[in-house]
């Protein structure tokens, strides 16, 4: 489900704190390598959502840094909550927070804007390799679909050279990315209209006719992806007579 774990990004110029971005599960060793990081200490804690494996560690790290926590969801926070269009400058550069819900609803991503290039902080939206789940009920296709629409505008205006995920590998060709989890995602819904149309009445015969044999530890993500996108087919206008074109090729990467 994590790749080989949870990427924390670390922005900590010379002469300023840090401000560290999903500090991960708690794992001792993990702890030191962001402490070596941040020689100045750390000013702010960020973290892109919810999931335990983004947030877990981030309590206290705030507290033995004197920290503020900050998510867009207040509760998860110790200080102000993150907002849409909040920008913050730091090392000569400037991070942007964008709400890109989704993968869940609290879901954000930051712009880092540098003078020499802009880079695309992901969370969980877009991962460096695979595809992500859509986490239904609380997260939601059209929020998702909607929001890599954005990313896709975001790329293509500002020039964003990299995609810097919450899992897996930096992305060096952020665009054709971009399009590679919008195809994936047409593919998938084609997938779940065809199961629909050929007698698959319940999400779980959803799931067999389209995933096939997975390991115990996908099926979780793979129905909760399928709830994601029957809601979506049901709710959308015009998707509900489960009739559309055949989706594009997707690459097989996932």
């Amino acid at each position: 489900m994590t790749l080989q774990g949870t990427n924390t990004w670390v922005v900590a110029p010379e002469d300023e704190k840090a401000i560290v971005i999903d500090p991960g599960p708690v794992d001792p060793a993990h702890r030191d390598a962001i402490e070596a990081a941040c020689p100045l200490g750390i000013a702010e804690v960020w973290i892109t959502h919810r999931h335990e494996d983004h947030i877990a560690m981030a309590p206290d790290l705030g507290h033995d840094f004197g920290a503020p926590v900050r998510s867009f969801e207040s509760a998860l926070g110790t200080g102000r909550p993150l907002r849409m269009g909040e920008t913050r400058g730091i090392g000569g550069g400037e991070l942007e927070v964008l709400h890109l819900p989704g993968h869940t609803s609290d879901s954000v991503g930051f712009l880092w804007s540098q003078p020499e290039h802009t880079d695309l902080l992901t969370g969980d939206l877009i991962l460096g390799e695979g595809t992500t789940v859509i986490m239904y009920p609380d997260g939601d296709l059209a929020d998702f679909l909607d929001s890599l629409h954005r990313v896709a505008d975001l790329v293509a205006a500002r020039g964003v050279r990299r995609l810097l995920p919450g899992h897996g590998p930096v992305v060096n060709d952020p665009g054709a990315w971009v399009a590679f989890y919008g195809d994936h995602r047409a593919e998938r819904l084609q997938q779940v209209r065809t199961a629909l149309v050929e007698g698959a009445n319940e999400p779980e015969e959803v799931v067999a006719r389209v995933y096939g044999d997975l390991p115990p530890g996908l099926h979780r993500a793979a129905l909760a992806s399928t709830m994601a996108q029957l809601h979506y087919l049901r709710a959308m206008p015009g998707e509900g007579q489960i009739s559309a074109p055949g989706a594009p090729h997707v690459p097989d990467r996932e």
